[in-house]
């Protein structure tokens, strides 16, 4: 039985599916996302801090508006970002989640 290279553990993310995936985010908005593709999103929020907070809608009008040798730039940070495990973990977002309240002093 045959199985898929992204199964094994020694597999890396291709410079094209992070390219792949940008494009998704520059043209698709809120688009559904693959696993792998909402890795590679978790992936570039690490590799560029600035993008932490940002909805997808926003993430593609950051991406939109690199020149080239930037967007090259960061295909390579967000692709060694994922050989080093460095991912984020999606924490929840919306109206229900709140943050901690302080202890009581």
């Amino acid at each position: 039985m045959r199985v898929s290279h992204r199964a094994r553990p020694d597999y890396a993310v291709s410079e094209m599916e992070i390219v792949d995936t940008f494009t998704k985010l520059i043209f698709g908005g809120e688009a559904y996302y693959t696993d792998l593709e909402s890795q590679i999103i978790q992936s570039l929020r690490t590799a560029d801090s600035y993008l932490i907070l940002d909805n997808h809608a926003d993430m593609g009008r950051y991406l939109r508006a690199l020149g080239v040798k930037e967007m090259v730039k960061l295909v390579s940070q967000v692709r060694l970002e994922m050989a080093l495990g460095h991912t984020l973990r999606p924490a929840p977002v919306g109206p229900d989640v709140r943050s901690p309240r302080p202890p009581a002093i």
